[in-house]
């Protein structure tokens, strides 16, 4: 057997070349090998091999045996530089062309190339390289052994590292990439694909230029040096370096922020590449109307704004002495701007209920969206009056003191403003006049059993003030004339049915007690006092107590029997005070009492009377069979037709306006604090969260100094902000039980957080209308819903309105709005944009029961 030779050769451009060839086709059974030194991989898992070689073509041979060859074998040999037995086969190679040309005696070769590749590679650092001949007249002319790699690059201001290819041609390695210099992640996992040809693809995420450093926008290769001094760049991304804005510079290479020079400012919302502005100069020529208590204060804006657009004016006021011009103090709360005192965007303001015969000083304010950031007190314009004389204001409230048959006695505070000495009262009654030097007065040759209206106002050397309110008052039932009026009715009845029902009605309307108005048990020094006053005690051995029916924040509540003496015994519920209570928690505990005593009205829960005398100490109140509305109405899911549903918040309509007409405010009002009994009526509960109303003002509010936690979902936005409770908060929230009424006990604002309820609220989003519910129903919500409280409706307002519905039951059908004109308030709240989309998110929440607290903290 013959070896491959080394011998000199040409090749096709007849260029001498030093070759391996092996022409043994004249003798049998060949197996002739060469093999390559030892070749380093250098990592790489598959290894391409490029041959470039000639083959004698068979058939050109004179006398070849049957045995000739035109093709060769490839193998490699993976190692560690030692040779190893383990030898695998790569490929027969076949030539494409072979040659049989003879040219001047010498052999004219046609060259074939081929590529073959192996892998994966991984016994060995390195491996070898075998050629087996069988039988062939063949040259091996070259042999090119490489491996295949991805570049290194940068690519979207990220750089890749030099990648090899994977173990096979359709691999894909991946390759991490990170950021350039003065660039950032903009998305991750920054990474690279390299493919079995070397090429790089399936970019992922990418990096941009820092702020203070601009990109080479054409290869995106680098973030250029940074911006030079009086530029600035922002923000992370593409943008270029640009020039400081107005009134600002930067100091320093690769700002991302011009400072502000000297007496100029950036506003909180202003961005980087706006201005600096400076703060506004004073207002000019104010002018000044006064009439009476009252002052109109126009001016002119200042000559330099700052060059900003949001200029707004504050106006301060204080009151001063006369004789002393320097000792002046803040004016009371109790003085009113129109439209404000803060914040104005026009240049004039209307400020009343100032005291007669008082110096003034008031400070007009120009400020603008940078006046915080000045270190200066605001520029201001003053300007001192003094009021004239006046009418004293409004008496507040009489009380009656005590009454007879043909007379009662009347007291009533001191206006709050008596604006001079008060000289004396003038009292109308009917239409009847009496004076009075004293804030107080005994009307009498009365009529037995008559209600009266009265009114009062003041006198200074001013004139009158306006009158009071008009307040009903009772005198007692006479029983000689008690016998006339039941001697009428006896006759009446021979008569018919509508003269007795006539008289019945006549002698509930002039029975009727006077207007009462609340009294706050905790302004008592003794609150025990006012239990005592305004809550009945009940010997205990009259209540029997038989099932828990659930708990309070006390202790439990109980279904029971009360049998007082001489009468019959009725189911009552019974709230019991928990053992091991604080004197404090007994004073709570027995403030509902306090406060349930003093109402009297068929919407309102009534209070039987209470056990403070012995243990456990216990609040008794009529027993409600279908407890509260909530669960009751979820219970009942679409049970009731509309009419009724109407029916039952009429009732609760109806007892609130007896709670507000008392100056009441609830501050709870919700289905769950709604209780129902066996015929239907709704009556409202649960006064733990009530306050008194002090009727101060002609929109009274009561500011709550405890914070805390509030039903949120059922508060207006100024009580969550401010914590001011209203009567017109509690029309609000009258519009959220509408709206559980309409759903039958459904969650308000479903699922969403209370956070998510306050945000929505304040970005105009109301509640939809319920599943059926009716357009005027719907209606009557979004008017309770409205931002401005004092356009929401009163009490009296909605009793109406639904009154009305229930006389006009077509107006109830769904989709229909036959209410009148002008019945219901409109709301100027804007159903679109933002809150279509809070809408798509909130309508396809399921139904629910209200299994979590209603209060959390704000």
């Amino acid at each position: 057997m013959r070896e491959w030779e080394e011998v000199s050769g040409y090749d096709e451009n007849l260029n001498t070349i030093r070759t391996y060839q092996v022409c043994n086709v004249f003798e049998p059974s060949q197996n002739n090998w060469l093999l390559t030194t030892y070749i380093d991989r250098r990592a790489a898992q598959r290894i391409y091999v490029e041959i470039r070689f000639t083959v004698r073509d068979c058939a050109s041979i004179p006398s070849v045996l049957g045995s000739c060859k035109e093709t060769f074998n490839l193998y490699y040999l993976e190692t560690d530089r030692t040779v190893s037995e383990s030898i695998k086969g790569v490929d027969t190679i076949a030539a494409d062309e072979s040659f049989s040309q003879v040219d001047f005696g010498g052999r004219l070769m046609k060259v074939n190339t081929e590529v073959r590749s192996f892998g994966p590679l991984s016994k060995g650092k390195g491996f070898h390289l075998a050629f087996q001949d069988l039988g062939a007249c063949m040259s091996l002319l070259a042999v090119r052994v490489f491996y295949k790699k991805c570049p290194s690059v940068v690519q979207n201001f990220a750089y890749f590292p030099e990648t090899l290819t994977g173990a096979e041609s359709t691999s894909l390695v991946i390759a991490r990439g990170s950021c350039i210099s003065n660039a950032e992640e903009v998305d991750v996992p920054i990474k690279l694909y390299c493919n079995g040809d070397g090429e790089w693809m399936v970019p992922i995420g990418s990096c941009s230029c820092k702020a203070g450093y601009e990109p080479d926008n054409v290869k995106h290769a680098q973030c250029k040096s940074s911006c030079p001094q009086g530029t600035f760049k922002s923000s992370q991304g593409a943008g270029l370096c640009q020039q400081c804005p107005l009134n600002s510079r930067s100091t320093i290479e690769a700002a991302t922020l011009c400072g502000c020079r000297n007496g100029y400012y950036r506003g909180d919302m202003d961005k980087p590449e706006d201005i600096c502005t400076s703060v506004p100069s004073a207002p000019r020529n104010v002018v000044s109307v006064v009439n009476q208590t009252s002052v109109q204060l126009e001016w002119h804006p200042p000559r330099e704004t700052g060059h900003r657009g949001d200029l707004s004016y504050n106006v301060l006021c204080r009151r001063c002495h006369s004789n002393e011009r320097r000792a002046c103090q803040p004016c009371d709360d109790s003085v009113a701007f129109v439209p404000g005192k803060r914040g104005l965007k026009e240049t004039r303001v209307e400020i009343s209920k100032l005291r007669a015969h008082t110096s003034y000083t008031f400070d007009i304010q120009a400020i603008n969206g940078v006046s915080n950031k000045s270190p200066y007190p605001a520029q201001q314009l003053s300007i001192n009056i003094t009021t004239n004389q006046a009418a004293p204001s409004v008496v507040p409230i009489m009380h009656q003191v005590s009454s007879t048959s043909r007379s009662f006695s009347l007291s009533w505070p001191p206006p709050e403003q008596p604006n001079g000495i008060i000289l004396d009262y003038e009292i109308r009654y009917y239409d009847k006049v009496k004076w009075t030097e004293t804030p107080n007065v005994v009307l009498e040759g009365l009529r037995p059993g008559t209600g009266y209206v009265v009114q009062v106002r003041a006198r200074t050397v001013a004139g009158y003030g306006a009158y009071s309110k008009e307040m009903l008052f009772q005198t007692l039932t006479d029983g000689k004339w008690l016998g006339q009026q039941l001697s009428l009715i006896a006759g009446s009845l021979v008569g018919g049915v509508c003269i007795v029902s006539l008289v019945a009605i006549a002698i509930i309307c002039s029975s009727s007690p006077g207007v009462k108005i609340y009294i706050d048990p905790f302004t008592y020094e003794d609150p025990n006092e006012a239990v005592r006053e305004f809550a009945k005690e009940i010997d205990p051995s009259c209540v029997k107590i038989e099932e828990v029916i659930g708990s309070g924040e006390f202790g439990e509540v109980y279904k029971g029997r009360l049998k007082p003496v001489g009468k019959k015994e009725i189911p009552v519920a019974i709230k019991t005070l928990k053992v091991g209570y604080s004197e404090r928690q007994r004073r709570d505990f027995l403030s509902e009492a306090s406060i349930m005593g003093q109402f009297d009205q068929p919407n309102i829960i009534r209070l039987e009377g209470v056990v403070t005398k012995s243990r456990p100490t216990m609040i008794i109140t009529e027993f409600m069979e279908n407890g509260a509305l909530d669960s009751f109405l979820r219970q009942n899911d679409g049970q009731f037709p509309v009419i009724q549903l109407v029916g039952m918040l009429r009732g609760i309509a109806s007892g609130m306006r007896y709670l507000a007409e008392m100056s009441y405010v609830h501050r709870d009002l919700a289905a769950r604090n709604i209780l129902v009994n066996s015929n239907l009526v709704c009556k409202v509960s649960d006064f733990g969260l009530s306050r008194y109303l002090e009727e101060d003002t002609s929109d009274p509010t009561y500011t709550s100094s405890l914070g805390g936690k509030i039903p949120v979902r059922w508060t207006a936005p100024e009580a969550i902000a401010y914590r001011k409770f209203t009567s017109a908060s509690d029309v609000w929230s009258y519009g959220i039980v509408t709206w559980e009424v309409m759903s039958y006990g459904e969650r308000p604002y479903w699922d969403m957080s209370n956070q998510d309820v306050i945000n929505a609220i304040e970005q105009d989003f109301r509640l939809p209308a319920p599943m059926d519910c009716t357009v005027v129903l719907h209606q009557l919500m979004l008017d309770c819903w409205q931002k401005d409280r004092n356009a929401r409706p009163k009490f009296p307002d909605i009793v109406s309105m639904l009154d009305k519905m229930i006389r006009n039951p077509a107006s109830l059908k769904a989709g229909t709005n036959n209410v009148a004109p002008g019945d219901l308030q409109r709301i100027g709240v804007s159903l679109a944009g933002h809150q279509k989309k809070i809408l798509t998110s909130v309508q396809s929440m399921r139904h629910h029961a209200d299994d979590q607290s209603p209060t959390e903290s704000v």
